[in-house]
């Protein structure tokens, strides 16, 4: 796509982050606003040139249809792989992004601070936080799975399941820990492990 200039790029970011976060358009007075500018003429120049070159499109004669025709890829960038025994060569180019908004912005998905090292086999340690998936009503849960269990009169613990019959057991990743051991009508899963996300600052 042709290139843009200063003011027709600061605008188009602008109006990415709005509508990725608004889930709608803005207004011409807020795109004023937003570039500190007193009058339309500049931002409905900006929005032409913008739409000429093909970032944009809208509806004519509606207000707010504004759309982003190629919005660029999210996410943190993937450099390539380092090695955690020898050497590998250093990277260079960007070969993809790690997009998490899906996995972070998902209403279903909530995020828990782990307190212990009960899971420290499956790479889970005491400080991390653990993203999980709310289960559907009918969604079946297979036997193995990490889950956020609350256990009647106990409180919530994360381990993995296993069901036979109504027998339930919570299962820790680390040998210092004992397996807990409980009738099925005491458990609610809250939870189903999606992801992890370990700070080093």
């Amino acid at each position: 796509m042709e290139s843009l200039t200063q003011a027709q790029q600061e605008l188009y970011d602008w109006l990415i982050e709005y509508i990725r976060s608004t889930q709608h358009a803005p207004s011409i007075r807020q795109m004023m606003r937003a570039m500190n500018l007193k009058s339309p003429a500049p931002i409905q120049s900006r929005l032409e040139r913008l739409r000429s070159k093909g970032y944009i499109d809208w509806t004519e004669g509606k207000a707010r249809t504004i759309r982003i025709l190629r919005p660029p890829a999210q996410g943190i960038p993937v450099l390539g792989a380092i090695a955690a025994g020898g050497l590998v060569e250093t990277f260079t180019d960007v070969e993809e992004k790690l997009d998490l908004s899906n996995m972070f912005g998902q209403r279903n998905c909530f995020a828990l601070r782990v307190n212990g090292d009960s899971m420290i086999e499956d790479l889970i340690a005491d400080g991390d936080l653990v993203i999980m998936r709310s289960l559907a009503a009918d969604e079946p849960l297979n036997n193995g799975e990490i889950v956020a269990a609350r256990v009647a009169g106990h409180g919530t613990t994360l381990k993995r399941i296993y069901q036979q019959g109504e027998k339930i057991t919570l299962k820790p990743s680390n040998a210092k820990y004992q397996p807990i051991n409980i009738m099925a009508d005491q458990v609610e899963v809250q939870g189903i492990l999606v992801g992890v996300w370990r700070g080093y600052t």
